[in-house]
């Protein structure tokens, strides 16, 4: 077992040390700016009890900050969407703080409004910073505010489950039907989440639930930071959703995009004021050219506590159990990643790290595992920063867990740049096990980047066209017979060698055919590509439904084999292409080779006694060619060159992987 250390025990962190300690002072001395000595940093994160609308005392109270705007009237359809006295706000102090108190019957619940923003030389609607609920009218594509105080009864309110080892369903809500259409929170509730509870995921993290004007960007150009997206219904169905898999013992995550923002005006942030640089930077700093969006100002007051807060509200307000930070690498560097090659340790420690951001990113975390210690935090950085992942308190930023995406990389370069018969296993192995030891990661195989337009999932980059003609358990086909015994190993490797948890993007258990593509005007706005088939899944006449069976079998190990535990190697072999290693009582055996079985094969194992073959990738209910006898014994013996070496014998097939369990 590889034993965790501490950051400054890392020899090669010795020179940066001084700029870790820097890092952690900055980050101390932002919060005290933050809190002013008066606060702790969980209450200053409650922008949204105070901005926005709100029904208090038989009055409604709505607040804005907006420092440019020299007037603001609330306008929607109980003004005519025109500017009347009685809606006009006042401005509070000279940090920009504007409020209107109103009598309950001004407005009421599901009427629509905005603001009728005035600044020097200008006007323009603008849809509340902090609003709640916002829709978009189906004729005329206009999004407005809508008034929504409708509350909840929670079932399982207090739910608060640390699994030992996250097993995470990656999902998009409106995609997940295989009807073509934007799916509700309802329909997944009804028809996913029973799926995912049958599958043996005990956590999904939902992407796209932040409120975003344009449906193709998968959520990831939000325009409104404090509301569900309407496109999948009501916030009331989205609690629903979450409240029935908290009753199911599953965690629910969330993607958060505080990365960047949509440039959207009257939908969005972007020159809400007036100004280019409220929430952002002025400017070209201001704008990510790779992206078409924009970029925050995370060394400001304003901004740091709108952030901060919305990492808050999501927790209060939906019982969120944690967030997927979405693109940090473009955050943490002024050069946003963009071309640049992360090769050595002064590529983390320089003028190019954006010390405001990692700043924000510490607070953020320290925010939401104060609100909700159970919480997990999981850093999206492809960069490799070291001390993302790690204690705040020794000099760390604080998230749980980072994404392993080097591992994906790999699979993919295999496939792509290489002769099955020229796979290094060495190399492999290194990938899969190459993460920080003080450092939790998040392993897969394939999200759903590798999903969209553009790029291949995994068993379409193995199957290709045949998938659509061979897939049939009546069919035989080599191409195929690769693809379904690889698809299954490349999972389970990824699975066993996992640090804090292990990612698979919806569909991709059961080799979903083809890619991920949102209704545009380049596809005449089809939702061809933008859903998930299930039925194929279902029918247990066609492959896709072998390979979920695979993927149920192997989520369904006991996860206690992860706890505390960090794979150890048994046995690697690169002529033979065989790799073995342990996880506490489970011992994972991968035969890679593409033509070459070995049989009476040694193989050293951890203790003596008896091991029983608990999963086999080659069994016939996996569309394998059940070449291993089911659920049989191996007992050890002692290796005659070395006695204090307990061996087995095994029969290996080709591209086969097994899971033996040690019983006694």
């Amino acid at each position: 077992m590889k034993k965790r250390i501490k950051l400054q025990d890392d020899p090669y962190l010795s020179p940066y040390l001084g700029e870790i300690k820097k890092r952690k002072e900055k980050t101390e001395s932002t919060e005290q700016r933050l809190t002013e000595g008066k606060l702790i940093l969980e209450d200053f994160a409650s922008a949204h009890e105070y901005y926005g609308l709100h029904f208090k005392n038989n009055k409604w109270i709505f607040r804005e900050w907006a420092p440019n705007a020299t007037k603001i009237y609330l306008i929607g359809d109980f003004t005519d969407w025109e500017c009347r006295e009685k809606y006009r706000l006042k401005r509070l102090n000279e940090k920009g703080d504007w409020e209107l108190i109103m009598e309950e019957e001004a407005i009421k619940e599901y009427q629509l409004f905005k603001l009728k923003m005035f600044w020097n030389g200008g006007e323009g609607d603008r849809i509340p910073a902090y609003a709640r609920r916002v829709v978009q009218d189906d004729k005329t594509k206009i999004f407005s505010a809508q008034v929504w105080t409708s509350k909840y009864q929670w079932e399982n309110e207090t739910y608060n489950v640390n699994f030992p080892f996250r097993k995470i369903y990656e999902a998009h809500v409106g995609m997940s039907s295989e009807e073509e259409k934007i799916a509700s929170y309802d329909e997944f509730r009804k028809n996913i989440l029973p799926r995912i509870v049958d599958a043996g995921y005990n956590t999904i993290q939902l992407m796209g639930i932040q409120e975003h004007p344009y449906y193709g960007s998968f959520g990831y150009h939000v325009s409104n930071y404090y509301a569900p997206s309407s496109k999948f219904g009501t916030p009331r169905e989205l609690k629903h959703l979450i409240d029935e898999a908290h009753g199911k013992g599953i965690s629910v995550i969330m993607d958060l995009v505080h990365s960047h923002s949509v440039k959207n005006v009257v939908e969005g942030l972007s020159k809400f004021d007036g100004t280019d640089y409220q929430y952002f930077h002025e400017g070209g700093k201001g704008e990510h050219m790779a992206w078409d969006s924009r970029l925050f100002d995370y060394g400001k007051v304003e901004v740091l506590h709108f952030l901060l807060s919305n990492c808050r509200y999501w927790i209060d307000e939906f019982k969120i159990d944690g967030f997927r930070f979405d693109g940090i690498t473009s955050m943490l560097y002024k050069h946003h990643g963009v071309g640049y090659t992360f090769t050595s340790y002064d590529d983390y420690f320089n003028e190019y790290v954006d010390t405001d951001a990692y700043t924000y990113l510490a607070l953020a975390n320290k925010v939401i595992h104060k609100v909700k210690p159970s919480a997990i935090t999981i850093a999206e950085d492809i960069s490799g920063m070291p001390g993302l992942a790690y204690n705040y308190d020794e000099g760390g930023c604080g998230f749980d867990c980072r994404q392993a995406m080097g591992v994906t990389d790999y699979w993919f370069k295999m496939l792509k740049d290489m002769r099955d018969e020229d796979w290094n296993m060495e190399a492999l192995w290194h990938e899969l096990t190459n993460k920080r030891a003080e450092e939790k990661t998040i392993s897969y195989v394939e999200c759903h980047d590798q999903a969209l337009v553009g790029g291949k999932t995994l068993i379409f980059e193995l199957a290709d066209k045949e998938m659509y003609t061979s897939m049939h358990k009546a069919d035989h086909n080599l191409i195929i017979d690769r693809a379904i015994a690889l698809h299954k190993m490349a999972r389970l490797a990824t699975f066993a060698s996992a640090d804090g948890g292990y990612l698979n993007f919806m569909g991709n258990e059961f080799g979903h055919p083809e890619w991920v593509d949102f209704p545009r005007e380049g596809n005449n706005w089809s939702y061809f590509y933008s859903r998930r088939q299930w039925s194929l899944r279902d029918n247990d006449e066609l492959k896709y439904h072998d390979l979920a069976e695979f993927d149920k079998d192997m989520m369904h190990l006991n996860e206690r084999a992860w706890k505390d535990s960090y794979p150890e190697l048994l046995f690697l072999h690169n002529d033979d292409k065989i790799v073995g290693f342990r996880r506490n009582s489970y011992v994972f055996l991968f035969n890679f080779h593409p033509v070459n079985s070995v049989e009476d094969y040694s193989i050293p194992v951890p203790l003596a006694g008896k091991y029983q073959l608990i999963l086999d990738s080659d069994h016939s209910k996996y569309s394998g060619f059940e070449r291993i006898e089911p659920r049989q014994n191996y007992f050890t013996f002692q290796d005659k060159q070395n006695k204090a070496r307990n061996l087995i014998n095994v029969y290996l097939p080709c591209r086969t992987a097994l899971v033996i369990e040690y019983i006694d």
